[in-house]
């Protein structure tokens, strides 16, 4: 009989053979693959004798159509009362009307890291030299930065309100016709990001952290961020591991924590990617580092991603890509972001057998040239396929 994800007293996920989960099947191309990855996360589970009880809730575009919502409470509540699920990617309007909804189901469960590991697949096209030098994993903190929504439009009158304020507080002199944004970075969400960054390093030996930071011109935001990191260090992990100013480079056995200005860091990922490995950063520079990471080991299209409460338990997972709307129903698009990111999901849950089989079946899929369309239009002598058709490529190498 099916059931739901519990704690224990140690408060470590307890995972029954036949667990329920929410899923989000997404907006635009959700509809071909959603159905393609659950095929293939069905077959790997089944292997394994687990099950998973697919329990579908609403948001975006398919939630606003039954219920007058683009986020329904009940889906919230649902991801709160199972703890763990998985959404394909949802619409997101330019310029105006509706937030992100991905933001808001971060912000409102409190899901403080976005996961994304980015790893290069043999065979997989890429525009640089030494794609296979790429295998790092991002914590982006999910709930500050610019994306907490802190902001007032131009001409309005709060935007005056606010520019007077500023002006009779602070003496700055801000043009009249600007719009103004609040940028928080707090101690409190720098230490538990960073936090989950070392341990995850620490338990998966990992050979450094860096701290991605533009403190060098923001520096009691990103300049915070980095201090706090390193006083972390110190504080809680001073067995285990180690500063660069500290160490002078060389850790021992000691994990390094290291830092690096933004603008620097998304050079040298490109020049240097061996020199880096787990990666903790704020908001925005998290959204720049991992979409250019993604496009060195095939793009967007493949990259997966996990919005994670290590105290709680919860964790979405979600395809890092848009929603693609003119390829909606074509059955044409690479599954392999949602896919990837069940492989995210299963890692969470303790379930790694699945989680690899996944992993290696996706791989010899493309390695033999088994590709859609975005990868076969980049490869010599590949076999392009349709969605449905490289989802079947894959659960059948299971």
């Amino acid at each position: 009989m099916a059931d739901k994800l519990t704690l224990d007293a140690n408060g470590k996920l307890v995972v029954p053979d036949d667990v329920i989960l929410p899923y989000i099947e997404g907006d635009g191309t959700g509809v071909d693959i959603w159905p393609a990855s659950q095929l293939v996360f069905d077959k790997a589970l089944a292997k394994h004798g687990r099950h998973v009880t697919w329990m579908e809730v609403l948001a975006g575009e398919k939630a606003f159509k039954e219920t007058g919502e683009w986020l329904p409470e009940a889906t919230l509540e649902a991801f709160r009362d199972y703890r763990v699920g998985i959404k394909g990617p949802l619409t997101t309007p330019v310029g105006g009307g509706i937030r992100s909804l991905n933001v808001a189901i971060r912000q409102l469960m409190d899901l403080y890291v976005c996961l994304r590991p980015v790893r290069w697949f043999q065979g997989v096209p890429s525009p640089v030299k030494h794609p296979e030098l790429v295998d790092m994993v991002i914590f982006r903190e999910n709930t500050e930065d610019v994306y907490a929504g802190l902001e007032v439009a131009e001409g309005t009158p709060e935007a005056a309100k606010l520019r007077a304020f500023l002006h009779d507080s602070f003496g700055w002199e801000l043009r009249a016709d600007s719009g103004i944004g609040i940028k928080p970075i707090s101690k409190t969400g720098s230490k538990r990001l960073i936090r989950a960054a070392i341990n995850y390093a620490l338990a998966r030996n990992r050979r450094s952290v860096t701290l991605v930071h533009k403190g060098n011109i923001q520096k009691f935001t990103e300049g915070a961020f980095r201090a706090w990191g390193y006083e972390l260090v110190k504080e809680e992990f001073a067995d285990r591991a180690v500063s660069w100013d500290d160490c002078g480079g060389e850790p021992g056995d000691r994990l390094l924590v290291k830092d690096a200005i933004a603008d620097n860091a998304l050079q040298q990922v490109l020049t240097r990617a061996n020199e880096f490995d787990v990666i903790a950063t704020m908001n925005l520079n998290g959204d720049y580092l991992s979409d250019a990471l993604a496009a060195q080991v095939g793009g967007i299209g493949i990259a997966p991603g996990g919005n994670i409460n290590y105290v709680t338990g919860h964790g979405v997972f979600e395809a890092t890509h848009g929603t693609a709307p003119k390829y909606a129903g074509l059955d044409k698009v690479n599954p392999g972001s949602v896919i990837l990111s069940g492989v995210m999901m299963f890692e969470y849950l303790g379930l790694q057998e699945v989680a690899d089989d996944i992993t290696r079946a996706l791989e010899e899929t493309i390695s033999a040239k088994i590709v859609t369309y975005d990868f076969a239009r980049l490869m010599e002598g590949a076999t392009e396929v349709s969605c449905s058709e490289f989802g079947h490529a894959v659960a059948e190498r299971i």
